[in-house]
């Protein structure tokens, strides 16, 4: 029996919550996943899985295999990336994490620009706009929009993440444009729910301080690519990053307001979870990522910074 693909339905198994789930993303048939299963509890001399007809639970001993078995494959996948680099091929799967807006606007094109130069590299890209454990979830990188990274945690930044208030054209011909922040509490604005009852932090251009600017939504929601389509439809004055709506700006579809008054800026950050055992690929996809995202300034936000 190879121990290290038992180890690895094992793992797929409670991961995915069923034994044929965990057959199918390893490439064999059930009953062949079952047999090396039934081997590893034999070879570890105690039952790992409770199996019912409707689910499956880790026993004891299960529960505490799972943990020592995921190092064991981390280890062998590290050696095998090390003979992998001594070879000068580069290959693995690699699950990666990020918004809905910033994987459809920056980083699925930026994948699929690593894979062609790294054939051999598969990737599963996760577009989840929740908080990710980053250990539990087997993600080997996630890329962040945020202030701070959690405690534990590794991050190397990408680029800075500008956010702009727009509205478009035809919003803007039926209202006059604000001159001063005051101004937006005559205006319908569109926020992200997590906004909605809070405030922006908006830099002061002229000194640099930051203040609070207290926001009232009339149209709210918790996903980006609404924000911005409402936006388009002219429902009003929204907040949105560069990186997904550069293009807007660029083409006219939405203009910029108030346009002397920064916006707090974020960071796009690769986090990941520890510097040990890290796969070449790993590495060479952070790299890769920091070239193409780097720069005191965004390749999204470059010829921006005066349009209206």
């Amino acid at each position: 029996m190879d121990k290290l693909v038992a180890a690895r339905i094992f793992i797929e198994t409670v991961e995915r919550g069923s034994l044929s789930a965990a057959a199918d993303s390893v490439g064999m048939s059930r009953a062949m996943a079952s047999r090396y299963l039934e081997g590893l509890e034999q070879w570890l001399g105690a039952r790992l899985l409770h199996r019912t007809t409707r689910r499956l639970t880790l026993t004891d001993a299960g529960d505490k295999a799972l943990a020592t078995l995921r190092t064991m494959l981390e280890l062998a996948e590290d050696v095998q990336s090390q003979v992998s680099q001594d070879s000068g091929e580069v290959k693995g799967k690699l699950r990666v994490t990020t918004s809905a807006s910033f994987a459809e606007a920056q980083l699925t094109q930026a994948m699929v620009a690593f894979q062609v130069a790294h054939p051999k590299v598969t990737i599963d890209l996760l577009v989840l706009d929740r908080p990710v454990n980053l250990v539990s979830e087997r993600i080997d990188l996630a890329v962040r929009i945020t202030a701070r990274v959690d405690e534990g945690l590794v991050a190397r930044r990408l680029a800075p993440c500008e956010s702009v208030l727009c509205a478009s054209p035809a919003y803007l011909e039926r209202h006059v444009a604000p001159k001063v922040l005051g101004d937006l509490a005559d205006h319908r604005i569109i926020a992200h729910n997590g906004l909605a009852t809070q405030a922006l932090q908006v830099r002061d251009p002229s000194d640099g301080t930051t203040f609070q600017l207290p926001v009232e939504g009339s149209l709210t929601s918790n996903e980006t690519s609404v924000l911005r389509a409402a936006a388009l439809a002219g429902a009003g004055i929204a907040m949105l990053p560069t990186y997904y709506v550069g293009e807007d700006l660029t083409a006219g579809r939405l203009k910029r307001v108030l346009l002397q008054s920064k916006l707090e800026r974020m960071d796009i950050q690769a986090v990941y979870a520890s510097r040990r055992h890290q796969p070449k690929a790993l590495r060479l996809l952070i790299d890769f990522l920091a070239e193409r995202f780097g720069g005191d300034t965004a390749p999204w936000d470059r010829g921006l910074s005066d349009r209206r």
